[in-house]
């Protein structure tokens, strides 16, 4: 059973979490999100590089004619572009462009950066830092919180 102050600290974070979800998340709607298969087709081009529509297609297991569709509302959106493959000019490869990644990134933020700055220019140098270190080691104790369970004695329930 956790001590007390972590007990308590747990659960004031408990309370508070809610309140800062609330006042930060982003609130710019579903116009804005990414489908499943753009987002996927994105991601995949980040960890590959440039892709024939074919080889993207044969990757997730869908006939070339959907996934050319995707890839054409993807450069409509500015987000890839397609470009003749040097070596051979019938090829055309699938590119990620710096909209592409910029919209990638924005899709996986939960809050509001423009929010967050806001209030957070409202605070002093140092709570700014105390903010950025205590989130910082939450979640590093997060990630380690199942490593040592033999610092803390079993609870008895």
């Amino acid at each position: 059973m956790p001590t007390p102050d972590a007990q308590t600290s747990a659960r004031l974070y408990a309370e508070l979490f809610p309140e800062v979800y609330l006042r930060f998340h982003r609130r710019d709607g579903k116009a804005r999100d990414l489908s499943a298969a753009s987002r996927a087709v994105l991601l995949h081009l980040v960890r590959t590089g440039p892709l024939t529509v074919g080889e993207c297609a044969k990757h997730f297991d869908r006939a070339q004619s959907a996934v050319s569709e995707l890839v054409d509302q993807l450069e409509g959106h500015g987000l890839v572009a397609r470009v003749r493959d040097e070596s051979d000019r019938r090829r055309a490869l699938v590119w990620l462009t710096e909209a592409g990644r910029a919209q990638l990134i924005q899709d996986q933020q939960v809050l509001s950066v423009e929010l967050l700055e806001r209030a957070v220019s409202l605070m002093t140098e140092s709570d700014r830092r105390c903010l950025i270190a205590a989130t910082r080691a939450l979640i590093h104790a997060a990630d380690h919180a199942d490593d040592d369970t033999s610092s803390h004695p079993p609870s008895k329930e």
